[in-house]
């Protein structure tokens, strides 16, 4: 299954988490490496979107809020360098809306 072209990528999981330095748990650092920045947050979620789009999601558990997917592959930056990353989907319970959970540095 593909992760739908709708699913929401809140803009602060963006801009207030993974493009920011943090003291624990930094993915800032391992995004810049392709040129993501705080500078065009879009860049970032654009890619997102494109891998998530190409990729199979592949089910990754479930907990009382629904039901988890994983993404993994490679995240093209404006650079031109490309990152493997897994992203972290869950679709919702409630509503059946998918949502961005986060990214991760992935292995090859």
């Amino acid at each position: 299954m593909r992760i739908p072209t709708d699913a929401i990528i809140p803009f602060d999981k963006l801009t207030k988490y993974l493009l920011v330095p943090r003291p624990w748990d930094d993915k800032s650092q391992f995004l810049a490496q392709a040129g993501f920045t705080l500078d065009n947050p879009y860049h970032l979620e654009n890619a997102i979107r494109q891998l998530s789009a190409s990729s199979e999601a592949i089910s990754d558990g479930e907990n009382d809020y629904g039901k988890f997917y994983r993404v993994a592959g490679e995240l093209e930056g404006p650079r031109g360098v490309s990152l493997h990353v897994v992203l972290i989907w869950i679709q919702w319970k409630l509503d059946g809306t998918f949502h961005f959970v986060t990214l991760k540095p992935g292995k090859k």
